[in-house]
């Protein structure tokens, strides 16, 4: 528990000055690399990071999404995703077709599917910040409704779910609890209305649509948690613990952010039909 707080408290002291001047270069450069180390720990764990003809595209393209969210025109970037998402579909059908059985259909699916999912979901901070009405604050959504799930999704579940008689999903997660999970909405949806109005204190000019912030929470809270469960199913697929060792008592890369990215995904599809205000 204490290698966990303190890595908790070094990985945040690290990752408030790459919130706090988002509006620079240091945004974008942080979510390549982020980006990059998390494809990497799921080719890994697939035990694809050796296959040089699929993962140096794969790091590359990591690489360039941040940098042409912020710096290419809107346009211009709806074209390049697209055009990036069909041609990895074809390359991964071309690699499947002329291996020759080296790499399994199974393995280089479940590579397409989570390394899109890893990409977008990372991108998707960086597209709400620079493109939502009240990005600066509502990308933050990403990392608040997925931390404050966890957090009292686990102490929800050890103060009402001691015994484990409603177990959520145990063939996953054997921990995790039915109490926990709905202690984790809960709170959620409460954290949400509450920063939704401290953002139209602090910024008049923002006047926070509740009916939206408490509807995110439910949502954000729901996916937060399946984001995290799938993760851990892909693990428990391939049988390895933990994404990687990158932080102490935490893992990975991934699995200190699967939340975050399946959160920021769905906070992606929300800004595009509403604003929060």
């Amino acid at each position: 528990m204490k290698t966990r707080i303190i890595t908790a408290v070094v990985a945040t002291l690290i990752l408030l000055p790459v919130l706090i001047f988002a509006d620079y270069p240091v945004l974008p450069i942080a979510l390549s690399i982020i980006s990059t180390v998390a494809v990497f720990e799921m080719l890994r764990c697939i035990g694809l990071h050796r296959a040089w003809g699929i993962s140096i595209p794969l790091y590359l393209l990591s690489v360039a999404l941040p940098i042409c969210i912020r710096w290419m025109h809107h346009a211009y970037l709806i074209k390049f995703t697209f055009a990036a998402i069909v041609f990895l579909l074809f390359y991964f059908f071309a690699i499947l077709l002329f291996s020759h059985g080296k790499y399994k259909l199974a393995d280089l699916s479940v590579c397409f599917m989570t390394v899109l999912y890893i990409l977008i979901g990372f991108n998707a901070i960086l597209y709400v910040h620079d493109h939502a009405k009240g990005g600066e604050f509502v990308y933050l959504i990403a990392f608040i409704g997925a931390w404050i799930t966890d957090i009292f999704a686990y102490f929800c579940g050890m103060l009402f779910g001691r015994g484990g008689k409603h177990k959520l999903i145990p063939d996953v997660s054997p921990k995790k609890t039915v109490e926990g999970s709905i202690g984790g909405i809960v709170f959620c949806i409460l954290s949400m209305v509450l920063y939704g109005w401290i953002i139209s204190v602090i910024e008049p000019a923002l006047k926070a649509n509740v009916a939206v912030f408490a509807i995110a929470g439910l949502l954000v809270s729901v996916v937060s948690q399946i984001g995290d469960l799938c993760m851990s199913l892909i693990k428990r697929t391939y049988g390895i613990k933990d994404y990687g060792k990158l932080f102490p008592g935490h893992g990975g890369m991934l699995d200190r952010f699967d939340s975050v990215i399946a959160v920021a995904a769905v906070l992606l599809v929300i800004t595009g039909f509403t604003e929060f205000f």
